[in-house]
């Protein structure tokens, strides 16, 4: 997602009916709404693997994947939010009322940035550990290939499994491990970008 900005006040009701109307997507916490800004090709691209594969690996099975622009409801705590990725395998989640936002997803990924690193480390982590369903939160890191997964144990304790540039990530919620290499394909590093390009002659 992409950084957040305060602007407008509604009732939940209000915002969604107000947010189907408009252009560009907002974020709602306790009835306040937020901006959100769009986000870079690296971003984008890490997104969409993580949710390509997870759609294959899942065809068939009773889960599915979402990508940015479904909405997720954490009524606990008077909240909507735009994952970057999240997979659902509960009926509920698959009604008519549930058409724009879900409500009980297993997984949510998502793919940090230096302005918005913090919040869903923190307060938006903590947003969504109120979601009953939810076993695994998977944050991406955007500069480097590193991930860290919050898995909730049978005992209800969140436990960080951190994966480094050449470890999987294994998501025990949908029975999928991911590589390193299918989370960042096409990811071309900054530092690794300028270190290659070719020096001027001028």
């Amino acid at each position: 997602m992409g950084a957040a900005q305060q602007s407008l006040k509604f009732s939940l009701d209000d915002y969604m009916r107000w947010e189907a109307e408009q252009s560009e997507r907002h974020e709602y916490i306790n009835g306040e709404v937020f901006a959100m800004t769009g986000a870079r090709d690296v971003h984008n691209t890490i997104a969409l693997n993580i949710a390509s594969t997870l759609r294959s690996a899942l065809r068939g099975s009773p889960c599915r994947a979402f990508i940015a622009d479904m909405k997720l409801r954490v009524d606990a705590v008077d909240a909507v939010f735009y994952p970057d990725v999240l997979v659902t395998c509960d009926a509920r989640d698959k009604t008519p009322d549930a058409d724009t936002a879900k409500q009980h997803p297993v997984l949510i990924v998502e793919v940090l940035s230096d302005s918005t690193s913090a919040y869903d480390r923190g307060l938006k982590f903590e947003h969504y550990r109120n979601i009953d369903t939810l076993r695994e939160y998977l944050l991406v890191e955007q500069d480097r290939r590193h991930a860290d997964l919050f898995r909730r144990e049978d005992d209800g304790r969140w436990v960080l499994y951190a994966s480094g540039a050449v470890d999987d990530v294994v998501l025990e919620s949908v029975g999928l491990r991911l590589s390193m290499d299918t989370l960042f394909e096409d990811v071309v590093f900054e530092s690794i970008a300028a270190t290659a390009a070719p020096e001027s002659t001028a």
